[in-house]
């Protein structure tokens, strides 16, 4: 099944140049890049990215450190698209917290702070990247930052191997 999901570079990674490199290593797996813009991101926008449910899940301390998190800089938003993409994705970005990420994924390259520390010094979890946790969050993300015409369809290189 051909998927789409949501990434966003946030403004951690912008800051440190690491946009050509997650995309790279998006593209290598053979995924499609059918959308992407770099934008400031407000805080009513931010709450839509960043619902209630965050706060029902890790806390409303938690989901206000990531709304000014995502509004410290520019971030870089993207569609993928390929097979079971929202796996794929979420593989290729590795575990949320940076601590317990692989070596390998994004998070597990470039990032290393844990939850403890984080919350000992009341900061977010400054961890790159975020990708869409599942199909109906794929669904809603993508929805909300991207209209139909910001997407595209094409074929590239590796739809042969596709179709």
């Amino acid at each position: 099944m051909i998927e789409r999901t949501f990434v966003m570079i946030k403004p951690d990674g912008v800051k440190r140049a690491l946009i050509g490199e997650v995309i790279r290593r998006f593209e290598n797996s053979g995924l499609k890049l059918i959308g992407m813009k770099m934008l400031h991101v407000d805080k009513d926008f931010a709450k839509k990215h960043y619902t209630e449910d965050i706060t029902v899940r890790r806390g409303e301390a938690v989901r206000n450190m990531l709304l000014d998190y995502v509004v410290e800089g520019p971030v870089v938003a993207m569609v993928w698209e390929g097979v079971v993409a929202i796996e794929v994705v979420r593989k290729i970005v590795g575990g949320t917290e940076p601590r317990t990420a692989v070596p390998g994924t994004i998070r597990g390259d470039y990032t290393h702070v844990s939850y403890a520390y984080a919350d000992a010094k009341k900061l977010p979890v400054k961890n790159i990247i975020h990708a869409s946790g599942d199909a109906k969050d794929a669904a809603h993300e993508v929805a909300l930052w991207f209209s139909a015409k910001e997407l595209f369809s094409y074929t590239n290189v590796h739809d042969v191997h596709l179709y």
